[in-house]
């Protein structure tokens, strides 16, 4: 298998086994040379102003704009969105924070685009339903913006390739730098910090996944109904992102490693029916509709260097949330709902006086203590007047992720998530479903880098 997939042998080959795609051609423009990710001390963030333009404010929006509305020098001239309520919401909001009205654009579902003409903006935000992603950071990138997407990023490969090549020849990124999973976790820096410091020895595999009880979500018409649609016509590991977050920095993709191939796997659909049937009727449309989802996706990952990805996906069957495990030559490390983060160090953790040959595991807490990351024991983040609003951690000080990502603003920085790796994030979701789709064959990464990955550098925080 070749080490570098770039774009045209990925195309023709996952075309030859999958169907024929309409392509176009690789932009032959001359690439923006790539900025490195920023070491960013805690400060203040009162420099210049940011004026940032918001694409959807609803609830997971509405969390991203009370987050901005609280560090000084952030500024929102411009609202986007369909439902009215949630557009006049996010005006008093805005002005309630003492910031001027701002422009409303809500004349149908593609108004988003006469907001990326018009307005004067650092960046948009967009936080809209799944297949609006794309249309709303290209908008954004061709008129000399730089964008912030929900996950997930892109839904197809050749969403890929777009936002890739949009950033190389406009040099306005599109990027998951609000991604929170590795910064905001109680435990995702800490254990980066172990990684990195070699506790676990040569990291082998990680298995993590989205596995959290959403039916109650598809079914309410009011919030998220379109989750229900990608269960309906889609079957793969439909929501990599969050997990992404951490798993990628763990792994150093993109930055000395790749993800090389995948295959993957998912269940037969009944749940979703069943819960219809019992909260809604046997008449219900839901019932008896077929779900192309299965209900329990596995997908397995290797990288050009042979560690090893379990990624889980699943939203539809009842469970608490996921389990999250690394594994290293020389120990591993597990957390997950219900249990206190545990560790097993080689040498280190102690079997059990009656049975010296029994490995077990113990707690992490004093590890957790021990190596806490350098930049979150620096990080002085600025207190709020009141915690933040909408679907999010409420916080009564700035998310680490909002602090970083108007740094960047400021400094003309790349985010600590760039363009290639929220790509490389999302397209897991198309590929597994190639993979379903043909009997869990192994389908190959594109390398959206173009051979890059082997010279950057892993991400940092200082």
């Amino acid at each position: 298998m070749s080490s570098q997939v770039d774009r045209r042998n990925f195309i023709r080959n996952t075309a030859a086994a999958m169907g024929a795609l309409s392509l176009g051609r690789l932009n032959a423009s001359a690439a923006t040379e790539e900025k490195p990710v920023h070491n960013i001390p805690a400060s203040t963030d009162d420099e210049r102003s940011i004026r940032l333009g918001f694409v959807g404010v609803g609830g997971r929006g509405s969390y991203h704009l009370d987050a901005a509305l609280g560090i000084p020098g952030v500024e929102v001239p411009a609202i986007c969105d369909i439902k009215d309520e949630n557009l006049y919401r996010a005006k008093q909001w805005i002005e309630e924070a003492g910031k001027p009205a701002p422009a409303l654009y809500n004349r149908g579902e593609t108004d988003f685009r006469r907001l990326c003409e018009e307005e004067d903006l650092d960046a948009v935000i967009c936080s809209t339903s799944w297949k609006w992603h794309v249309p709303v950071c290209l908008a954004a990138m061709n008129n000399n913006k730089h964008v912030v997407s929900e996950v997930p990023i892109i839904l197809t490969v050749e969403d890929g390739w777009e936002l890739v090549e949009a950033y190389e020849r406009t040099g306005k990124w599109a990027t998951l730098a609000l991604e929170q999973v590795l910064l905001e976790s109680t435990d995702g820096m800490q254990v980066l910090h172990m990684i990195r410091q070699g506790i676990f020895g040569e990291l082998l595999y990680t298995e993590n996944g989205y596995v959290h009880d959403l039916r109650k979500v598809k079914f309410d018409p009011d919030h998220e109904p379109w989750r229900l649609e990608h269960s309906v016509t889609r079957n793969g590991n439909l929501y990599p992102d969050h997990p992404m977050a951490k798993i990628m920095s763990f792994m150093d993709i993109n930055h000395g490693d790749r993800f090389d191939h995948l295959v993957s796997m998912s269940t037969k659909a009944v749940t979703l029916n069943e819960y219809a049937r019992i909260n809604y009727g046997e008449d219900n449309y839901y019932a008896t509709k077929e779900m192309k989802q299965g209900d329990v996706n596995a997908t397995l990952i290797r990288t050009v260097k042979g560690k090893m990805v379990n990624l889980g996906f699943d939203t539809n069957t009842p469970h608490p949330r996921e389990f999250a495990k690394i594994q290293g030559s020389k120990g591993a490390y597990l957390n997950g709902p219900g249990i206190d983060p545990m560790i097993y160090l080689d040498g280190r953790t102690l079997p059990p006086p009656d049975k010296p040959m029994l490995h077990r595991w113990e707690p992490a807490k004093k590890y957790l203590e021990e190596y806490e990351h350098p930049f979150m024991k620096n990080y002085d983040p600025i207190r709020r007047e009141h915690a933040t609003r909408g679907h999010g951690s409420p916080k009564t000080t700035t998310p680490i992720t909002w602090h970083l990502l108007v740094k960047a603003l400021r400094e003309d920085t790349m985010p600590w998530c760039d363009v290639y790796d929220s790509v490389t994030s999302s397209v897991i979701s198309p590929l597994s479903e190639q993979s379903v789709a043909a009997r869990s064959k192994t389908v190959d990464f594109p390398d959206f880098t173009r051979g890059k990955w082997e010279t950057r550098t892993p991400i940092t925080f200082q």
